[in-house]
């Protein structure tokens, strides 16, 4: 822009600001917006995942019984029906719309719950080797985190990374390792929102300086070490050098935020002293406010949580048991007795009501850039439609209002001609990361994004 004879230079403005007068902001400084002058993107454009697993209760439209507590609505389009299973997100109908029919060709012939590692990555797990590949969420990490204080928060009931093919964890890095996930709530909390305890600047930045100071000498130590081991040792020391390289960065990072003050937050609303044997609905509720509470006062763009493991394994398995009085989570999904269709779907009907508390705890925070909903793409769903099955996925796609998605409706796709990372590539797009495949898409998903 070329400069006008009544422009004010740069430093003329900042010693206004400085003066103890406040010289206030004038059009004659050139900036449109006082963002401007911070260099940081308007309105924040966030990505969200939230994963059940072991799929749903599918007895088809035409079951005389049971049709009521199919997952999936009988009619396609804007005039679609909630089923039992999902009528506690009937209010949320205007800001989400219902996926059927993608799912990931490389996990389709695969045992479903081995699709659960793939959920997010697309990767190829078939056969006896394991080649996942890099999830979406940490592709969106690597250009959204440069606004944020940390890059992404991976959260899990169980925590770790589980082991392959029955991961903890919905994130994968660019060499298809699982990054461990976090699951303790005030652990979480005191990490993140409440950083050293609550102590000085001064404090913190020589904690940082030490924290530095042991990276580095673990590191040099580590590659001295890997010059003297095997082909299996080096393949575990590397994936144990890609966990510390991300804390060396985050400790980097941490030291160029320490003079960031955090915005101001009402933690009053959260209970981190949750018991999950006493209410696992509280207990998925408290993590999910935490994620709302991250969003609220941008510490991160990119989330992901899985609310339990697959195949019966780790604490999430007994929440049907615990808040339902029904069996185990796993072994509902292969109960044939009669029933079981309304049994299963009862506990999908209960996991929607958590989602349902997480949609509207978004769309009525706020923060300077309006309702979080409507500034995020919020993903729900599993790797299978029933177990073992890892075609025609469930999934729920939400807000997003903000950035042109017509919501409304329940859309289903072509399986031989699009796929589930066609709709990565879409919520890449939208939130500003350009890209023109993921994984083995096909292009874009042609609906619901603009």
């Amino acid at each position: 822009m070329k400069r006008k004879s009544w422009h004010l230079d740069r430093r003329t403005f900042i010693k206004g600001v400085g003066a103890a007068v406040l010289l206030p902001y004038m059009e004659c400084m050139g900036m449109g917006k006082l963002s401007q002058f911070a260099d940081a993107p308007q309105v924040p454009k966030r990505l969200c995942f939230v994963y059940f697993p072991n799929g749903v209760s599918v007895p088809g439209a035409n079951h005389k019984k049971y049709s009521q507590w199919n997952w999936f609505p009988h009619k396609t389009g804007t005039d679609y029906e909630f089923t039992n299973s999902i009528a506690p997100l009937a209010p949320f109908k205007k800001d989400m719309t219902i996926l059927g029919g993608l799912s990931h060709p490389n996990s389709r012939s695969v045992l479903g719950h081995i699709a659960g590692d793939t959920w997010l990555t697309g990767g190829d797990l078939r056969g006896n080797k394991y080649n996942n590949s890099i999830s979406v969420d940490q592709l969106a990490a690597q250009k959204l985190s440069k606004h944020t204080r940390i890059p992404y928060l991976t959260l899990s009931t169980d925590g770790g990374v589980g082991y392959k093919s029955r991961a903890s964890t919905l994130s994968f890095d660019s060499n298809g390792r699982a990054i461990p996930s976090e699951h303790r709530q005030r652990e979480i909390f005191e990490r993140y929102f409440s950083p050293a305890g609550g102590a000085s600047t001064k404090e913190r930045r020589q904690s940082l300086q030490q924290d530095k100071k042991i990276v580095d000498l673990v590191l040099e130590d580590s590659k001295s070490l890997k010059k003297r081991l095997g082909q299996n040792d080096k393949t575990k020391l590397d994936e144990y050098m890609s966990t510390l390289n991300r804390v060396e960065e985050q400790v980097k990072r941490n030291e160029k935020w320490l003079d960031v003050p955090m915005k101001e937050f009402d933690a009053s609303r959260l209970n981190l002293s949750v018991d999950p044997v006493a209410s696992p609905e509280d207990y998925l509720r408290s993590t999910l406010d935490l994620m709302i509470l991250g969003f609220e006062t941008d510490l991160t763009r990119v989330m992901t949580y899985m609310m339990a493991r697959e195949d019966g394994l780790g604490f999430g398995d007994a929440f049907p048991k615990i808040a339902l009085n029904l069996s185990g989570h796993h072994g509902m999904t292969h109960d044939k007795k009669t029933g079981y269709q309304e049994r299963l779907g009862k506990y999908d009907q209960w996991l929607s009501k958590q989602f349902a508390y997480f949609l509207d705890k978004m769309k009525n925070t706020h923060d300077e850039h309006g309702s979080l909903l409507d500034n995020t793409l919020v993903l729900y769903g599993s790797c299978c439609s029933s177990t073992h099955n890892a075609n025609n996925l469930p999934l729920i796609l939400a807000g997003g209002k903000n950035m042109g998605l017509k919501h409304g409706s329940y859309e289903t796709f072509d399986a031989k001609h699009i796929h589930m990372s066609n709709l990565f590539v879409s919520m890449l797009n939208t939130v500003g990361v350009n890209v023109e495949t993921f994984a083995d898409s096909t292009g874009a998903l042609p609906a619901i994004f603009n």
